[in-house]
């Protein structure tokens, strides 16, 4: 009898460890379900070399990495893109975005903006990574954003990307200045720094893609500034010299004409007299002629800054459209 009871006994406690350990695992799988849906969502997703390609060159780390393909990350072309990405104002594009489960990314092919994509890919893999902070994290994280934000508020642009995120997006501040600051300020706080390890072995590789192709732009801008102020400076140069000489060539015709009509009136009383006046006007005429070449001059310079220009908007408007997912060619039958 003794013997049986004892192995009852046993039989209960290993029940009740059975139990203690399933619900142990509930419980774990509970507290840390967003990684288990994120893990199976992983092992499910398949990259392709292309999306692989975007996280290795943005130097995403291995966390990076994970954070971007639990969103099972896909490269679209026009049409597919903005079924997923909705444009919210119509003089901006969209380059990715990310929608609380998957990210999307435009196929921008532009190879003069080499890297757009890969910084596009870590920009939303942070949103992602975002999602997942725990409250006290997220905090914290916010307090080491807002205090950099503050270091670069006199950066117009920024500024106004970041009002445009307000309109867009608001209440997004922080998560929007988490995936700004990180794919795009190369140095910050050393606590920040230290944050975006988590998700990148040397982040210095997705914010030097980023100066490059930014880099492009600024240039073009650039260019077309500095031409725009000499056309305005050179236009108004020309108006001015213009209005003078058509002013000087009325006076020099008056001044003709009383000289003809006092020379055939017999009015010059010595040749001396006569020479003088006519080498005077003849200075006048040729100084005239002087400001009129120089003034063309003018004009051709004013051409060739005007071509000059034309060629930048040119490229800037080819440069726009390979970003601009709504100009892209309709699909042929």
């Amino acid at each position: 009898m003794s013997d049986t009871r004892q192995s009852r006994d046993h039989g209960h406690v290993v029940a009740l460890i059975a139990t203690i350990i399933c619900v142990s695992i509930a419980a774990l799988l509970f507290i840390n379900r967003q990684f288990v849906v994120d893990q199976l969502s992983v092992w499910q997703y398949k990259p392709t070399a292309d999306v692989v390609s975007l996280a290795t060159r943005s130097g995403m780390s291995d966390t990076g990495k994970f954070y971007f393909f639990t969103a099972q990350p896909a490269v679209e072309e026009a049409q597919e893109f903005n079924k997923q990405c909705d444009r919210k104002e119509d003089t901006t594009a969209i380059l990715g975005c990310y929608n609380g489960r998957n990210i999307f990314i435009y196929n921008v092919t532009n190879q003069s903006i080499d890297g757009i994509r890969e910084v596009t890919a870590a920009h939303e893999m942070l949103h992602a990574a975002y999602d997942r902070l725990s409250g006290n994290e997220k905090v914290r994280v916010n307090t080491l954003l807002e205090a950099e934000y503050s270091k670069l508020k006199t950066d117009a642009k920024l500024a106004e990307r970041m009002a445009f995120y307000d309109r867009t997006e608001p209440g997004e501040r922080d998560n929007e200045l988490h995936s700004v600051i990180g794919t795009e300020v190369a140095s910050v706080s050393p606590e920040l720094e230290t944050y975006y390890k988590k998700y990148f072995t040397d982040r210095s590789e997705v914010t030097t893609l980023h100066q490059k192709y930014a880099a492009v732009f600024d240039d073009l801008q650039n260019r077309s500034q500095a031409l725009i102020s000499q056309l305005t400076t050179l236009n108004k140069a020309i108006e001015q010299d213009t209005t003078a000489y058509n002013k000087d060539v009325s006076k020099l015709n008056q001044d003709i004409e009383t000289f003809n009509a006092k020379a055939n009136a017999g009015n010059f009383t010595t040749q001396s007299g006569f020479q003088a006046e006519r080498t005077a006007l003849l200075t006048r005429a040729n100084q005239l002629d002087a400001k009129r070449q120089s003034i063309n001059a003018d004009v051709a310079t004013y051409e060739s800054l005007r071509q000059q220009l034309a060629a930048i908007a040119s490229q800037s408007e080819v440069l726009n459209k390979s970003i601009d997912s709504s100009l892209a060619p309709a699909p042929s039958l």
